[in-house]
């Protein structure tokens, strides 16, 4: 595969996460439920911070997706990780964003209407636990950390690995301030779901 074809197999396999990963979800939601599932902040807070964070990674991958398909050359400039220039580490990466789309589009299915952008304080949704959920508490957080990890090993270079270390803090902390809140909403069965259910895998 050449420089040029990667890109564009690159750009075509991330155009085809988004969709699956926000938008097919948010349209499947807005016709079971009648409701936007996007409730991000822009408060002055810890959520609003991350938010506003992830957000900003967002803008970046994008960036860095379209940049190196408009300009090949442009992983010259980038800093190579030269210890993961080496096929087979390309080759898991390949395969690492294959199952983070399936692990995505399974996990948003099994979450039915209860799959929001952020924390919801405006509306109950049901406590998802069975299918992917069973084995993690937070299966689309976890595909996404795949996805950026992937991409690391696909294209190693300071950038990628700037994009997955950051996009990893930024999980951690979301995934932490939306259990507060599953907590405070479910009670018990949340407590008793984080007994015998891991925050990853």
């Amino acid at each position: 595969m050449t420089l040029m074809s990667e890109s564009v197999m690159l750009a075509l396999v991330f155009v085809m996460y988004f969709a699956v990963a926000f938008v097919w979800p948010t349209v499947r939601v807005w016709r079971l439920s009648n409701l936007n599932p996007y409730v991000l902040p822009s408060s002055d807070d810890v959520y609003g911070f991350v938010t506003s964070a992830m957000r900003a990674l967002m803008i970046c991958l994008f960036a860095y997706i379209v940049g190196q398909l408009i300009w090949p050359n442009i992983e010259q400039g980038m800093g190579a990780l030269l210890w993961l220039l080496h096929t087979p580490v390309k080759i898991a990466g390949w395969f690492g964003l294959s199952i983070a789309i399936l692990w995505t589009v399974i996990a948003q299915a099994q979450m039915g209407r209860s799959w929001r952008i952020g924390i919801d304080t405006n509306h109950t949704t049901a406590l998802v636990t069975s299918g992917l959920f069973g084995w993690s508490r937070n299966p689309i957080f976890l595909a996404m950390r795949v996805c950026l990890l992937s991409l690391v090993l696909i294209r190693p270079n300071a950038v990628t690995l700037a994009l997955w270390l950051v996009g990893d803090v930024i999980m951690q902390v979301q995934v932490r301030l939306e259990e507060a809140f599953l907590q405070e909403q479910h009670g018990e069965s949340y407590r008793a779901y984080s007994g015998r259910t891991r925050r990853w895998i």
